[in-house]
């Protein structure tokens, strides 16, 4: 199942056939299937009126793939380059064991999310109503990691992602001859002193130690090989570990461009959005975590360091105590390149792993009754 899914990939918003695959197996195995922006799955046994969610992401990314194995992407440009077909089938075999094994008393809330990859996905599905409609008291999420070890478990308490906001600033100068500057203000020149001066903000205006990074990643202008350009646009990513820091940066990147907008006599204008909040783990489902985990036979680390990347379950666990967690995908091969890379390939020796934790982990949350 997991390679058929490798095989099939699908952008955010687009995963049809990925939705279609996902309920046809919940609804085989007797779970209820509700079916909207995403797939949600109800489990309920016993009596008991807690219930917990457990969050899989179903896209891919838009990469060629390069990979060598048998089972590569059929649809060109687009590839399972994050592991999310792993995580869907993980959840998909917990679903299997809980529904024909397992003994717990309440319901689990199976959510298949789309888009994850830009942020969008998770709120997607609140803003439809699935917390509404299906409460839960603590929601969970996997996200394997090259790198690691097979099977090692790695989650903290508090801070685990960062924030990604988005950024775009406009100068509007006043393009000329290239060899007579002096006649306008080339939004090149501009646009080069605002790159190095948005580099204060984390040097000199923010804690050292912050986990702050801003990036200019795109420079366009309207320029050519002997004209000055008018227009420069820079477009770049923030991450930030604590809101009050992300808000400061955005208050920092409008003074500064205002500033060197206002120095050379031209304007600018900044739009910053943020997408991916800061993902922020509860400390009892943190606690529930690593405990599962130890009972499952995995290698816990409890306090790792935060994360640099974001995730989009930012979202679910903001509106419902949470813990994100990381699993060992290798240290070798495809398994262990980064991810996102065009060679990365989820190691399916984790999906027995995976299934048996999220077994683990509901009859943690929700222990049968002694009579």
């Amino acid at each position: 199942m997991r390679r058929q899914f490798h095989r099939r990939p699908e952008l955010g918003f687009q995963e049809e056939h990925t939705k279609a695959r996902v309920a046809e197996h919940l609804r085989s195995l007797g779970i209820e299937v509700h079916e909207g922006v995403g797939v949600v799955g109800v489990l309920r046994k016993g009596t008991g009126n807690r219930a917990i969610g457990l969050r899989a992401d179903m896209d891919a990314l838009p990469i060629l793939e390069t990979s060598t194995h048998d089972y590569p992407s059929e649809t060109a440009g687009v590839m399972h380059a994050c592991g999310h077909d792993g995580h869907m089938t993980m959840l998909l075999g917990a679903a299997e064991r809980l529904t024909k094994d397992a003994e717990f008393d309440g319901t689990v809330v199976f959510l298949f999310q789309p888009n994850e990859e830009h942020g969008l996905g998770a709120q997607a599905m609140i803003d439809e109503g699935v917390l509404k409609q299906f409460p839960v008291d603590e929601v969970f999420a996997i996200h394997n990691l090259p790198g690691a070890p097979v099977g090692q478990i790695s989650t903290r308490p508090g801070l685990i992602c960062s924030s990604e906001s988005l950024f775009e600033i406009t100068i509007h100068g006043q393009g000329g001859h290239a060899s007579m500057p002096q006649v306008g203000v080339d939004a090149i020149t501009v646009g080069a002193e605002l790159v190095t001066a948005l580099q204060t903000i984390v040097a000199r205006k923010l804690a050292p130690g912050a986990g702050v990074v801003v990036s200019v990643t795109e420079f366009v202008t309207d320029g050519q090989r002997n004209v000055l350009p008018g227009q420069a646009v820079l477009k770049g990513d923030v991450r930030a570990r604590a809101p009050a820091d992300r808000l400061a940066v955005e208050r920092f990147m409008r003074q500064i461009t205002d500033g060197v907008a206002a120095a050379h006599g031209v304007t600018a204008t900044v739009q910053f959005q943020t997408e991916f909040i800061e993902t922020i783990n509860a400390d009892g489902p943190t606690e529930a975590v690593c405990r599962a985990a130890k009972a499952a036979g995995c290698d816990v680390i409890p306090d790792r360091q935060p994360m640099s990347f974001s995730e989009d379950f930012a979202h679910f666990a903001a509106a419902v105590p949470g813990c994100f967690l990381l699993l060992g995908n290798g240290t070798e091969g495809a398994h262990g390149q980064p991810l996102h890379a065009s060679d990365y390939d989820f190691n399916d020796a984790l999906l027995p792993i995976g299934a048996a934790f999220w077994t683990q982990l509901v009859q943690d949350r929700l222990p049968p009754r002694k009579d």
